[in-house]
């Protein structure tokens, strides 16, 4: 096995052990994460003109925010949750029109969006954290 290979394992290893010891707040940190280096690294391939890795890493950034919006508890979260949806709709729709036109502006400002949805995320009280 080659050092990168090895890197690798290892770097799957760490993250599944880091899934399985979350609490459900902070496995909502690390999708949010996800997405905002999926974005990061979609920008990079826009600008390296790598059109298949952009695509994979617009791609991947969705499916998270999907399961961002789809983990919604409508029920309990009320009027918030039905804003996050739609804002969710809002950035879905936003990368694939940066990934179709080749637009750094979009992602950045989905980008933009995820961080100051994660800025409020972390910022909740640990008395309200599940």
């Amino acid at each position: 096995m080659n050092a990168y290979a090895a890197m690798k394992q290892y770097q799957q290893v760490s993250v599944h052990s880091s899934i399985m010891d979350a609490s459900p707040h902070r496995l909502v940190q690390m999708l949010m994460e996800g997405v905002l280096e999926k974005i990061a690294l979609a920008k990079g391939n826009m600008a390296r003109k790598e059109v298949a890795r952009k695509g994979e890493n617009i791609g991947k950034a969705i499916s998270i925010i999907s399961g961002l919006q789809a983990s919604l508890n409508k029920e309990a979260g009320g009027e918030i949750s039905e804003n996050l949806s739609s804002l969710y709709d809002y950035m879905t729709h936003q990368l694939l029109m940066a990934n179709s036109r080749d637009d750094e502006v979009k992602l950045d400002e989905v980008a933009g969006l995820m961080l100051e949805i994660k800025i409020s995320w972390d910022a909740i009280p640990d008395a309200y954290k599940y």
